[in-house]
């Protein structure tokens, strides 16, 4: 039997053999926003099909990591419950650019599913658009029998990128998977049940669609297939489910033992071991790619996939930590197939482990939020929208939401919880209609006409006798700019370096006899397109004029500074934190640098200051920066680093700090590190889950900031008469001590203050049973100033009930003690919920004593008079 790894192994050599490249997979982190992770083999492609990219290949074979978890496409719901939906699957794909089209994507597909891996014609379908009778035709001529080709419409067999952009039909080829031939019949081909199953998708892009839907055909017709290496595996290894396949199976039996159960498919406890398995699928993958678990975007969706694992794991009965088991054995499980999840490993084990911890915590969050949303429902029925926002906020599965609801008479409001649920997904579907491609405004295009601009940048700062190939104005291509006007100016060839790689885009001036022309900014609005936006100060200029082109040199050179030292920053990063650091975006600018990267928490001081300890001993060494071009493949076997969302040619620009760092770069840099100066890190910050921000400054502009920390410092020593700024530490110390014994001094004079006056309202208690209850108001008291004062009167008292209010900010509080030899009639908690209900808020604690919160000040004279009879209610 053929195993997972034996299937995809096969099939990328049957299309290497055919002329195909093997392109590794992409990371499951997407290079864009347009989506929340990697869902199909042809993203890493976009950019090939849309004519914005050209590569060496044109034929290529992948198996991509997938996620299909948010956005467009999600399974997340369906996961464990079928036998074919997963959050992580791998896809099997070839791609023609351009190259072969529909005949021999068939013919392919045809070879290697009945030839390599000698499936039987009698269990296939093959499935074609309403309109494509060339499809058609096709899998005739290779031998498909007719009554087997099947004719579906735009819902089964058409497929677009997005709402613009390329699209075509599609074919599909599905596989019966049932016992019973009788079964096996044209109504269950894209049919309800899982006994026939698509297994490959052939798509033929063969149009552009335009914004107002028309389309034309593309001048390269393109292919995208895939295939479901899991759906694959249970075809060839005649399994049922996805599930029992040798790729997961043994994970959902390592699940087993965890949970000292047998594993059946037809059970609860199978839902959840399918789940688990899944999910820790996931979780290894998306963390080995830099995702972490948190509360945006695809951070969430991790987060929510591993605290559904995390439960399932507590309903089979797994009550210590257990998923970063379950995620190492992916670990070794995989690693075969895809090393970076071996790379990572002690990355994934450290933030699965925190995360599980986290899960603790928030779940007892999500339990006082589902007290507040079982306390606000109405007739015995929880909202919807509250069942969804503890759903979607705390990850708390609705199934669990309901069950505890069931437990305390309750029942969920499920047509509001999918109505909430449908508003969501509505939403994410019109956030997703942002991933169509955006077309390059025509001027540009004519301006580039195949002609790169040539970037002379790296070895001049000024040029003479430069052509303007074109001017651009308010998006069009013009015959002049004159003095006054703004627009944009094409040269054959240029020193301004255009923004790229985070580093901002050269200013300076264009000038000859007749004009000159501030440049404001040099951008790229498309690749080998370098385009200068400009102001003219006096005169006219014309295409086909000469220019000169004067770069502001010390704006550039102080952008080389902090480009170099942004290079050396990461390479630091890396040294100290560790190789899972990786780059998430960055500013590279005269003033200073923004480096923003991958790392699961804050950076402590000690981290800091070897980072900049590193970062400046390299400055000091004063090594030459060695530049070169050399193939892409060389330099990522040399190992180069790769910048975030770059896009990189078959030949490369190489940067290298010897000894200590290599990144690709088209950047400008400094000759030497020691031109840098000084460094020195101004802040660090967390700017999203899993990703920090580092801002620096080098040069004077580092010189600065020491002298002005120096002078802040000195300032603090004269204002203390100290004589050395060493002893300002202590003597703040030494300050916050009496500050700290001053406020213990205050609210211990409060407390009596507050004790005397109360002591006052004694005789006001009420005598309710053989209890007596005080109620009253008070000020200026802490919390715990509040629960001192209610032991306080409590002991005054004697046996009864103490209930204090008070108001701040326009919030209320009320705090309630009950003398310990009431409480098996009356509970603190109890008590209070009913008090917090009148103020608008919601509460609890122990037996004995318990606060809450409320949002209505007006209400709290109601509240307190109500409590003698509340307590009278209890004790009868």
């Amino acid at each position: 039997m053929l195993t997972g790894h034996d299937i995809r192994h096969r099939f990328l050599d049957y299309f290497a053999r055919r002329g195909h490249r093997i392109v590794k997979s992409s990371p499951v982190l997407p290079p864009d926003d347009t989506l929340l992770f990697a869902n199909a083999g042809m993203n890493q492609f976009k950019d090939v099909f849309t004519g914005l990219e050209t590569r060496d290949y044109t034929r290529a074979t992948s198996s991509q990591k997938c996620i299909r978890a948010g956005g467009k496409h999600n399974d997340l719901d369906e996961v464990g419950k079928t036998a074919r939906h997963h959050t992580f699957f791998e896809m099997l794909g070839n791609f023609s650019f351009g190259d072969y089209f529909k005949e021999d994507a068939i013919a392919f597909a045809w070879e290697l599913l009945l030839r390599e891996f000698e499936l039987p014609l009698e269990r296939l379908w093959f499935t074609v658009y309403e309109d494509d009778d060339e499809a058609f035709a096709l899998w005739k001529k290779i031998g498909a029998p007719e009554d087997r080709i099947l004719r579906f419409g735009k819902k089964e067999n058409f497929w677009q990128m997005g709402e613009t952009g390329p699209c075509g039909p599609c074919s599909e080829i599905h596989y019966f998977l049932g016992d019973d031939p009788a079964d096996n019949r044209p109504e269950h081909v894209n049919g309800p049940g899982d006994a026939t199953v698509e297994i490959w998708n052939l798509v033929f892009m063969q149009f552009e669609r335009s914004a107002d839907g028309a389309m034309k055909p593309l001048p390269k017709p393109s292919v995208d297939t895939g295939a479901g290496l899991e759906r694959l595996a249970s075809v060839l290894q005649g399994k049922k489910t996805n599930y029992d396949t040798d790729l997961i199976l043994p994970i959902i039996e390592r699940i087993a033992a965890l949970a000292a159960k047998d594993y059946r498919y037809d059970s609860a406890d199978g839902v959840s071991m399918r789940v688990i398995a899944d999910h820790a699928r996931a979780t290894a993958f998306s963390i080995a790619d830099g995702i972490y678990p948190g509360n945006t975007g695809r951070h969430y969706v991790l987060r929510k996939i591993m605290r559904r694992a995390i439960w399932h794991g507590r309903r089979l009965g797994i009550e210590s930590a257990f998923l970063h088991d379950i995620a190492a054995f992916v670990v070794n499980h995989m690693a075969m197939a895809f090393p970076e999840l071996q790379t990572q490993a002690a990355v994934i084990d450290r933030v699965v482990t925190t995360e599980e911890k986290l899960f603790s915590s928030t779940l007892a969050a999500g339990r006082k939020r589902l007290d507040e949303a079982f306390q606000r429902a109405e007739q015995g029925v929880v909202a919807g929208a509250d069942a969804f926002d503890l759903y979607q906020t705390y990850g708390l599965p609705p199934d669990l939401i309901a069950y505890i609801a069931e437990q305390r008479g309750l029942r969920v409001d499920e047509a509001g919880f999918e109505a909430a649920l449908a508003e969501e997904r509505a939403r994410a579907r019109e956030s997703w209609k942002g991933g169509a491609t955006k077309a390059i405004a025509p001027a540009y295009q004519a301006a580039l006409d195949g002609k790169p601009t040539a970037f002379r940048g790296y070895d001049h700062l000024a040029l003479s006798d430069l052509r303007i190939r074109a001017i651009i104005r308010r998006g069009e291509l013009a015959a002049a700019l004159q003095a006054g006007e703004t627009g944009e100016v094409v040269l054959d060839e240029t020193p301004f370096y255009a923004e790229s790689g985070g580093q901002v885009g050269d200013t300076g001036l264009l000038e000859n006899e007749a004009a000159t022309l501030r440049v404001t900014d040099t951008v790229a609005p498309v690749a080998g397109l370098i385009v200068h936006r400009v102001e003219v100060l006096r005169g006219e200029i014309r295409p086909d004029d000469r220019v000169t082109a004067t770069v502001d040199a010390d704006r550039r050179r102080r952008t080389m500074l902090n480009h170099s030292a942004t290079h050396l920053l990461h390479a630091a990063l890396r040294e100290v934190l560790g190789a899972h650091v990786k780059q998430a975006g960055s500013e590279v600018a005269p003033d200073k640098l923004r480096f923003d990267f991958t790392h699961y928490a804050a950076l402590s001081p000690d981290e800091i200051a070897e980072i900049e300890r590193l970062v400046n001993a390299q400055i000091r060494r004063n090594a030459s920066l060695a530049k070169r071009e050399m193939p892409l493949d060389a330099a990522v076997a040399a190992g180069a680093m790769a910048l975030f969302g770059e896009k990189y040619g078959d030949v490369v620009r190489v940067v290298e700090v010897p000894g200590f760092s290599l990144e690709l770069c088209g950047g400008t840099h400094v000759a030497a590190t020691g031109d840098i100066g000084l460094f020195k890190i101004a802040s660090e910050s967390s700017i999203a889950a899993g990703v920090r921000r580092i801002v620096a400054v080098t040069g004077e502009a580092a010189f600065e900031r020491f002298q002005t920390d120096e002078r802040i410092l000195g300032d603090l020593s004269a204002t203390f008469r100290l004589g050395d700024i060493g002893e300002l530490p202590a003597q703040v110390e030494k300050l916050q001590a009496a500050l700290r014994q001053a406020e213990r001094e205050i609210e211990s004079l409060k407390l009596k203050l507050a004790q005397q006056r109360a002591e006052a309202a004694l005789a006001e208690a009420r005598t309710v049973g053989d209890a007596r209850v005080l109620a009253l108001e008070t000020t200026d008291l802490d919390k715990t100033g509040v629960r001192q004062l209610a032991e306080h009167l409590l002991g005054k008292l004697g046996r009864g009930v103490v209930v204090i209010g008070a108001r701040s900010n326009e919030k209320v509080s009320i705090a309630a003690r009950v003398a310990d030899d009431l409480t098996d009639r009356l509970k603190a908690g109890q008590l209070i919920r009913e008090l917090a209900a009148i103020v608008g808020g919601g509460g609890g604690g122990r037996a004995d004593f318990a606060e809450a919160g409320g949002k209505d000040p007006s209400k709290l004279p109601d509240a307190l008079r109500a409590a003698p009879g509340i307590v009278e209610r209890f004790l009868g």
